[in-house]
C-alpha cells in the first residue's frame, strides 16, 4: 500500500511488535557445503504452519537490485530468486503449506498506479542514460577520467516484470521446476502443500494470497489455530493480515536500513554518486582483482512483525467505555484499518489534511473515539462501510483544516530553518578540513512555486482551481469528485475483506478532495457493477506501459503506442509533468498521465488481435493456480489415480488428506511434471459474504505486553516475553540473546563483563558521546 512512512511510524509507536529472525547458516566441511536440514524444529522457537510469499517483493530486488551490482543475465536472476526463497524457507520452515503468489492482471484501480510507475521507470531510465552521456562526454574530454568501457551492460527494463511478458512466463516455467526439484531432494519440503499462483492468474499476489485464507477460513475443515507468516514488504500487507482475524498472524520482511550505500551508476564503484563521479579507475584489491564491477556487500536480515502484539496494542488503544452499544474489538480493529486509507493507498490519493508524518492516524483514531459515541454504531462492518458515520469523521477532520495546513507551514519553515544552519557548519566544517567544492554545488534544485499555498486564507479555491481547473464554486464537481471517492472507499475496503467487488472500477481524478467537503455522502453509493472481468495480460500491457517498453508487445500492437497515426497515441505521451504537489522529491509527485479509455483502447486492440502467434495467444490467456506435491505426501496417490483415471473430472480434494485445505483439482495438461495438478479455491454463491470475527475454537496468543497495573499488582520485577516462546522471558535469557546496538544497528555480539542473568542494567546513556553510543538490549 503506498503509505510513505507508515511501517516506520508504525515500528516506532508499538515497538514490541518487531522480533528478530534467527537464521541458521550452511555449514563448510572439507570444502563441501552442507545445507541446513529445515525438517528440523525452527531455531526461532516458533513453528510456522503456512509461508505465503508475495513474490514480486522478491523478484524486483533480485532482477534489479539497488545496492549491488545487477545480475548479468536471466539465469543469474533466477538463481537469485531461488537462492531467496530458500533463505525465507529456511528462516520460516512452514509445516503444512508454501504459497507462492506472482502478480497477474490488476484491477483497474490498481492499473492507475501501475501505469505511473511504470511511465516513471521509463522517464527516469531515459534521464539516467542522458546524464552518464553527458558524464562521459565530460570525463573523456575535460578531466581524461577513466570509465568502463560503453556499452558493456544493457540496462535491464524492469517493466518486463508484469503479466503477459515472455519474462514472466520464462519466470513461471522455471518456478515450476524449482519446486519440483525442492519437494524431491530438500527434506523440509518433502511433506508439505506447495501452491503457485503465477502470472497468468489473475490478481495482486497479496490479494491472491488473502483470497485462499478468507476461503480456507470459510471452511468447516479449517484450522482456526493455523499460524500463518506472509513474506512481503508493503505496509497493506499489515492491513491484510489484521483484516483476517487470525489470530496467529506473523508477517517477515527485510530488516529496513536507512541510507545504505549503493554503486554509483556510472563507473559502478561505493562512496558517492553519479553527480559527485569523477572517473577514476578502481584500485586494485589483491592479486586476483580484475577489476570486477563488484561491491562488497553485507546480507540482508530479516524481522517478524507480530500482529498478535499489534492487536494487543490496538486493544489498549482502542477499548472505550461507556458506549451506548456493546464495545466489540474486533468491529474496532476493521474501523482502524478502514481509517488508515485515508494516509494513502494503492487506489486513491490521500487527503491533502492528513499525511502520517503528522499524526494523521492518532489524530483520526482521537477523532474516532471522541464521534463514535455519537455514530451509534461502528464505521464498517465485515468490509461494508456505513457512509453516514463516515461523513461524522471527515467532517471532524475538516473542522481542523485550516489548522492543519497552517502548523504544516510553520513546521517546514522550522526544518528549512535547521536544515540550512546544519548544512551551514558542514559547510564551514569541509572547507576547514581542505576539502574542494565546486561552486555549482547545492543541497537541492529550487523547489518550484507552491501556487495552491494551503497555509493561506483561500485555499480551497485556489485548489481546486490549480489541480482540476474548476472554480472551487462549482459545487457540483467538487460533489463528482467527492462522490468517487466515497465510491473508492468502498471499493478499497471491500477490496481487502470480500475480494475484487468491480475490475473496471477506479478513481478518475489525480487529486483528493478535502475532508471538509465530505458532506450529505450517505446516498453516493449503492453497489457495484456486477459481472465485470479483468483484463487479458497483453490488454494490461497496452494499459500500463509506455512506448519505450513496446518491445514486450506484438509488433503491430507495439505499433498502436507510437504511430502517430493511432487512434491512441494519446495514450503514450513521450514526456509528462510531475506535479511536487507540496513534496521535495519527484518519486514523491502526482505522475499527470492521461488515463486510459478502455474503450477506446479495446476498439484499437480489436484491429491487433488476429496478429497474434500462437505463443502469444497462450501468453494472454488467464490461467490457473497449480498444486504441487512431493512422493511421501498423502495426496501424491489421490494425484496420480486422477491420471489414471478414465473419466478427468474436476474434483474436491479429501480435507483430511491436506490438513484441512479444501479446494476444487483439475488436470493439468503439462505431462512433464506429473505431481502437480491445478487448483481452484472453494467456491461460494454470489452474495456470500466473508465475516470478519475470531473463529470458534481459536485460541488467543498469550499477552505479551506488560500489564497496564503492573506496579500497582506488587508482583515484582517486570519479565517481558522474549521472541515467540512464551516460557522464554528475561530471566532465562543467555549470552547468544543479546544483540548489540552501535550507530542505530543491530548485530551479535556478547554480553558486557559485568552481566548477570536477567539483572544486567546498561548504563546511562548520557554516559556516551553524542552519535557514539554503544549499549546492550535484549533481542525481542
Amino acid at each position: 500500500m503506498g503509505v510513505p512512512a507508515f511501517f516506520r511510524w508504525l515500528s516506532r509507536k508499538y515497538p514490541s511488535i518487531i522480533v528478530h529472525c534467527l537464521e541458521e547458516k550452511a555449514k563448510e566441511y572439507n570444502g563441501i557445503k552442507i545445507p541446513v536440514d529445515t525438517s528440523k524444529p525452527n531455531p526461532n522457537e516458533v513453528e510456522f504452519d503456512i509461508l505465503y510469499l508475495d513474490m514480486n517483493g522478491i523478484i524486483h530486488p533480485c532482477t534489479h537490485p539497488e545496492d549491488k551490482p545487477a545480475p548479468k543475465n536471466e539465469d543469474e536472476m533466477m538463481v537469485a530468486i531461488f537462492e531467496y526463497i530458500d533463505r525465507l524457507f529456511n528462516i520460516v520452515r512452514p509445516r503444512r503449506v508454501l504459497y507462492m503468489a506472482i502478480d497477474g492482471v490488476a484491477p483497474r484501480a490498481k492499473m492507475n498506479q501501475q501505469r505511473s510507475r511504470r511511465f516513471r521507470a521509463s522517464k527516469e531510465g531515459v534521464e539516467l542514460v542522458e546524464e552518464k552521456n553527458k558524464m562521459r562526454e565530460e570525463m573523456f574530454l575535460f578531466l581524461g577520467g577513466y570509465l568502463p568501457p560503453e556499452g558493456i551492460k544493457e540496462r535491464f527494463d524492469s517493466n518486463c516484470i508484469t503479466p503477459g511478458t515472455e519474462f514472466m512466463d520464462n519466470l513461471a516455467k522455471c518456478l515450476r521446476y524449482y519446486i519440483a526439484d525442492r519437494l524431491t531432494n530438500d527434506p523440509g519440503w518433502r511433506n508439505i502443500t506447495v501452491f503457485l499462483s503465477d502470472a497468468s492468474v489473475p490478481g495482486e499476489g497479496e490479494h491472491k494470497i488473502m483470497d485462499f485464507i478468507r476461503r480456507q477460513r470459510a471452511q468447516p475443515n479449517h484450522d482456526p489455530n493455523t499460524h500463518h507468516c506472509l513474506c512481503g514488504a508493503d505496509a497493506d500487507l499489515i492491513m491484510l493480515g489484521l483484516a483476517t482475524h487470525e489470530p496467529n498472524f506473523t508477517i517477515i520482511r527485510e530488516e529496513f536500513k536507512p541510507n545504505k550505500p549503493r554503486p554509483c551508476a556510472l563507473c559502478g564503484q561505493m562512496g558517492h554518486e553519479i553527480k559527485d563521479c569523477q572517473g577514476l579507475a578502481r584500485e586494485k584489491q589483491g592479486e586476483h582483482d580484475e577489476f570486477a564491477d563488484t561491491v562488497p556487500v553485507s546480507e540482508q536480515e530479516f524481522i517478524f512483525i507480530r500482529l498478535s502484539v499489534l492487536r494487543e496494542y490496538l486493544e489498549r488503544e482502542l477499548t472505550m467505555a461507556s458506549l451506548p452499544f456493546p464495545f466489540n474489538f474486533e468491529r474496532t480493529v476493521d474501523d482502524w484499518v478502514f481509517m488508515c486509507f485515508f494516509v494513502g493507498n494503492d487506489f486513491l490519493p490521500h487527503l491533502p489534511s492528513l499525511e502520517i508524518r503528522e499524526g494523521a492516524i492518532d489524530r483520526l483514531v482521537g477523532i474516532y473515539k471522541d464521534v463514535v459515541h455519537k455514530t451509534g454504531g461502528y464505521l464498517t462492518e465485515n468490509g461494508f462501510v456505513n457512509l453516514e458515520r463516515v461523513e461524522l469523521i471527515m467532517q471532524a477532520v475538516g473542522v481542523a483544516e485550516d489548522n492543519i495546513f497552517k502548523k504544516r507551514k510553520d513546521d517546514d519553515v522550522s526544518c528549512f530553518c535547521a536544515s540550512f544552519q546544519s548544512a551551514a557548519g558542514a559547510s564551514n566544517d569541509m572547507d576547514n578540513r581542505g576539502v574542494k567544492r565546486k561552486a555549482e554545488d547545492s543541497d537541492s534544485e529550487p523547489e518550484p512555486e507552491d501556487n495552491v499555498r494551503l497555509w493561506e486564507g483561500g485555499w480551497k479555491q485556489r485548489y481546486y482551481k490549480t489541480k482540476f481547473d474548476v472554480d472551487a464554486t462549482d459545487d457540483e464537481f467538487r460533489k463528482k469528485v467527492v462522490q468517487s471517492y466515497v465510491e473508492g472507499l468502498c471499493w478499497v475496503l471491500r477490496y481487502y475483506y470480500q475480494g475484487c467487488a468491480s475490475w473496471k472500477w477506479y478513481f478518475p481524478f489525480h487529486y483528493a478532495p478535502f475532508a471538509s467537503d465530505f458532506k450529505d455522502i450517505k446516498g453516493m453509493f449503492s453497489d457495484f457493477e456486477k459481472g465485470t472481468k479483468p483484463f487479458k495480460p497483453l490488454e494490461q500491457l497496452m494499459g500500463v506501459f509506455p512506448a519505450a517498453s513496446g518491445n514486450f508487445l506484438p509488433p503491430t500492437w507495439r505499433a498502436l503506442m507510437a504511430d502517430p497515426e493511432s487512434s491512441i497515441i494519446d495514450f503514450y505521451p513521450d514526456d509528462f509533468a510531475i506535479d511536487l504537489n507540496g513534496k521535495k522529491y519527484a518519486w514523491q509527485g502526482v505522475a499527470l498521465l492521461p488515463f486510459v479509455d478502455e474503450r477506446r483502447l479495446r476498439a484499437a486492440l480489436a484491429d491487433v488481435y488476429p496478429d497474434l502467434s500462437p505463443e502469444e495467444v497462450r501468453r494472454n490467456s488467464l490461467g490457473s493456480d497449480v498444486v504441487f506435491v512431493g512422493k511421501s505426501h498423502p495426496l501424491c496417490d489421490f494425484i496420480r489415480e486422477l491420471y489414471f483415471a478414465e473419466s478427468h473430472e474436476a474434483t474436491e480434494i479429501p480435507a483430511e488428506l491436506c490438513h484441512g485445505i479444501q479446494g476444487i483439482l483439475n488436470l493439468d495438461e503439462d505431462p512433464i511434471l506429473p505431481d502437480k495438478i491445478k487448483f481452484k479455491d472453494p467456491q461460494y454463491d454470489d452474495g456470500f459474504v466473508f465475516k470478519a470475527v475470531v473463529l470458534p475454537g481459536a485460541k488467543i496468543p498469550n499477552k505479551v505486553l506488560k500489564p497496564g497495573d503492573w506496579e500497582q499488582s506488587n508482583r515484582g520485577p517486570w519479565r517481558p516475553q522474549l521472541g515467540f516462546n512464551p516460557n522464554r522471558q528475561q530471566a532465562h535469557l543467555d549470552q547468544s540473546a543479546f544483540r548489540k546496538l552501535k550507530g542505530g544497528q543491530y548485530s551479535n555480539a556478547p554480553p558486557p563483563r559485568n552481566y548477570q542473568q536477567g539483572n544486567y542494567r546498561p548504563p546511562q546513556r548520557d554516559h556516551y558521546p553524542q552519535n557514539q553510543c554503544e549499549f546492550y538490549t535484549f533481542q525481542e
